[in-house]
This record gives structure tokens, sequence and C-alpha cells, in this order.
């Protein structure tokens, strides 16, 4: 009898319905993209970045290169000189909390950061590179922050200026393995960008390629990238640029005084000499482009270059110059054989998306982008002011809006019990440093914006 019921327990438990799988819960509240769902830290150690040293004790490299889950929170604010040397994150599983800093927040300058790790993410860090005195033309050439053959990372509400580079990109090998799903595997993939201020990359300065005021490099063959209400201001070009075989939706972003190029997509003849080109993916919906001072006259939204072909789904996208004239929303540089295939229905399009009317993008991301919104630094405040005013330019040098700002040290002590370590938001729904209400990065109207 015993045998029996132990029989008809195995029947009952192998042909009941299985349960529906939970979801993972988002990173934080409103995160989006294929990266939506990344742990990060969650779970983690807290790690307390004590020093702002650029190594040692208690800094925040030493927090990065620790092993398993960690959440990096600060009870140190100011800034972070990093001397022309660059972070390396390459330990998995980690949230960067700069939203716990007590105020001006955490400024990294002199440097930048790269991200070489799964299941990142960073949060409310401002990135001064600069060229440091450096000569033009000399081979300094820092990104401000590069996801290089990462997977599964956010970048939000980041500031990132002056970089020499990128200010913030999506690379890695264009080529690893022998098979295109194994390059897409082998590079950077499932990235969000949200809600980051992108500005004034550094035209002609110490980059060994002459001229390189870039905003988003999005490399070759990286899937699964979102960029998503982010401010690029006073960018010569890369405002994002896409390459060869890249799938990717760029939506709802607001793009001020880009010089030469805005949104790109090229496939280089010269870079994928012997494989097979892949093509790439793009939707661009609910984007603003608005010319400034520093922008090519006629220059079009959207420009195609190179030899590969762009699968183009475009929709509800503005772009003028700088008194309100439209401009052309396609154009092209060099002859070549790429082929602009218009898609009707999105592409590389993350489920749920929230869309918001483009008549909203620049209000709501002048008032929301960059880090810390509720607690701006000198530099934020003027380069926002200066996109609304129509004013602000390409610079070639930080010396010329004011240089490295010079920030107090700061101390205050991270209470867990203050903070929901889950979504790492405060109990009390106040930041650091807030003063005022804060307008909510996804607004209670966003659920009523998601369509395809």
């Amino acid at each position: 009898m015993r045998l029996l019921k132990i029989l008809l327990a195995s029947v009952l438990f192998a042909t009941a319905p299985a349960l529906p799988a939970q979801p993972a819960p988002s990173a934080f509240p409103g995160a989006q993209g294929p990266a939506a769902n990344t742990p990060g830290g969650r779970g983690g150690r807290i790690l307390r970045v004590t020093s702002l040293a650029a190594s040692g004790p208690g800094t925040l490299k030493e927090a990065l290169d620790a092993k398993g889950p960690r959440i990096i929170v600060f009870e140190v604010g100011g800034i972070i000189d990093l001397g022309r040397t660059t972070l390396t994150l390459s330990e998995p599983f980690v949230t960067i909390a700069g939203h716990t800093a007590p105020s001006p927040g955490i400024t990294l300058i002199r440097g930048g950061m790269d991200i070489r790790a799964h299941d990142v993410v960073v949060r409310h860090i401002r990135v001064r590179v600069g060229a440091d005195g450096q000569a033009r033309g000399s081979g300094w050439e820092a990104d401000a922050i590069s996801t290089v053959a990462a997977r599964n990372v956010i970048v939000d509400h980041c500031t990132l200026t002056w970089a020499v580079d990128e200010n913030l990109s999506a690379s890695g090998p264009r080529f690893t393995g022998s098979t295109p799903a194994e390059w897409r595997a082998g590079t950077s993939h499932n990235i969000t960008f949200s809600y980051n201020l992108l500005s004034e990359g550094l035209a002609d300065s110490s980059h060994p390629k002459g001229e390189h005021s870039k905003g988003s490099l999005l490399h070759d063959n990286a899937t699964g990238i979102l960029v998503w209400r982010n401010i690029y201001a006073h960018n010569v070009e890369r405002n994002p640029l896409l390459k060869g075989g890249v799938q990717a939706a760029v939506v709802n972003n607001f793009i001020y005084d880009p010089g030469t190029r805005a949104v790109q997509y090229n496939l280089m003849a010269l870079e994928w000499a012997g494989q097979p080109y892949q093509t790439g993916e793009l939707s661009a919906v609910g984007n603003v482009l608005r010319a400034g001072p520093s922008t090519q006259p006629g220059l079009p939204f959207m420009m195609l270059g190179g030899d590969g072909d762009l699968l183009y789904h475009a929709r509800d996208n503005i772009a003028v110059d700088k008194h309100g004239a439209p401009l052309p929303m396609t154009g092209r540089y060099g002859e070549t054989r790429a082929r602009l295939v218009d898609s009707p229905a999105p592409v590389a399009w993350p489920a749920g998306l929230p869309v918001m009317p483009t008549r909203d993008v620049e209000t709501h991301l002048l008032a929301n982008a960059g880090a810390r919104p509720w607690d701006r630094d000198a530099h934020d405040i003027r380069v926002l002011f200066f996109i609304a005013e129509g004013r602000g330019r390409i610079i070639d040098d930080e010396s010329e809006v004011g240089g490295y700002p010079a920030l107090p040290e700061t101390r205050a002590p991270f209470v867990e019990s203050d903070w929901d370590l889950a979504t790492m938001l405060p109990r009390s729904g106040r930041f650091p440093g807030q003063k005022g209400p804060l307008q909510e990065a996804l607004s209670p109207r966003d659920a009523a914006m998601r369509r395809p």
C-alpha cells in the first residue's frame, strides 16, 4: 500500500500543471530594455566607499575589484581624481549606487571606467574626463564609460562629459567566434543607456586621430541595445553611431547642437574585409533633434554610410534647425552600396517600452536626465540652461568652460534601514541632498505610452 501511494504521488506530481514562472524583478523601478531585469548586486554585500583616493582601502576601485555580488554605496562625496587612468570593472553582479553619496555626489575626473563584466548597474555618477593639459594628438584617448564585451548592463542617470574618445559606448571585439551568433555573444549585448547627460565631447584635443568629439559608439555586432531618454549635447558626431550589424532601439532622446552628424549607421568595408555583412536593425522613435550654434546647416536626423544595409523603423521624430525650420530626416555620407530598408514595424524593440509623446521629450529630459537631478553641480546646470536657451558650443578643452570642478569633501554614514536594498531607493522618498520635490523619472502616465 505504501508503495502504491508513492507511485500515485509520483504520477500526480509529474502530471500536475507547471506553475507559471515568476518574472525577475526589475533592476530598479522604471528600468527598461533587455537588461531591465539584471540583478546587479542585489542580495550581495554592502561595500562602503569611504575614501576619495584613486586606489587603496575604502576606495571605489577596491569595491570594483571585490568578488561576488555587491552593492557599492558611498559615505563620502566629492571628487575622485583618477590621474589619467581608467577604472576597470571586471567582476560581475554589482550595483554602483551613486545616489547614496552625500551632496555633492561623486564625480570622477581625469579618467573614466571600462565595464568588462556582466550584470552591472551604474547610477548617478558624474565622469568628467578632460584633456588635463595633454598636447593635441598626443595619445590620451579615454572614454567616460564604456562597456567592453559586457552583457546585462544598465548605465542610468549618469553625467558623462569631456571624453577624449566617446562619452558613453557599448563596445568589444567584432568577430569573436566563427558565426554571427558567436560574434554577437562575444561583444557587448543587452545594454541599456537611460537618462544620461552626454555632452561636450572634446573635439581638437589629445586623441591621436585628431578631431574626436563623440557621443556614443555602438560597436559592430552589438545587440539588444536600448538608448532611451538621454540628452546628447555639443558632440560633433555619434549621437549615437551604430556600426555594422548593430541591433538597437533609439527612443525619446534629445539631441542638441550636434556638429556634423546626429544619428548614424555605418558598416565599414575596411573593417569587415572577408566577413559576410550583417544587416543592422534600428528603431528610432520619438526623438528630438534641435540644431545649435555648432550644427552644420541642413544636417539630417539620421545619416547612412558604409556598405552594409540597415533595416530602419522611424516614427514620430522631430528635427529642426536653430530657428525651428524642419531638417531632413535622412541623409547619406559617401557614395556606397548601403541600402536603407524601411520597416513598417519596429525592429530590435524591447517589450513594453514606454514611449513619451515627442513634444514632451525636451522638457522632461532637461528636468530629469543626468546624475542626481535633484542635486545638480554647476557644470550640469550650465549645460542644461544653455540647451534650454539655444546656447553653448562644441569645445576642444575643458578649460574653455571653467575646467575641472572643485567640490568639497563631504561625509555621511550609509544607514541600511533607511534604504530599500532591493531597489536601492530611499524609504523616505528623498535622496541625499534633495531639497524639494523631484519629478519621477517614470511618470504614472508612462503606463499608457507602451506601444510597439
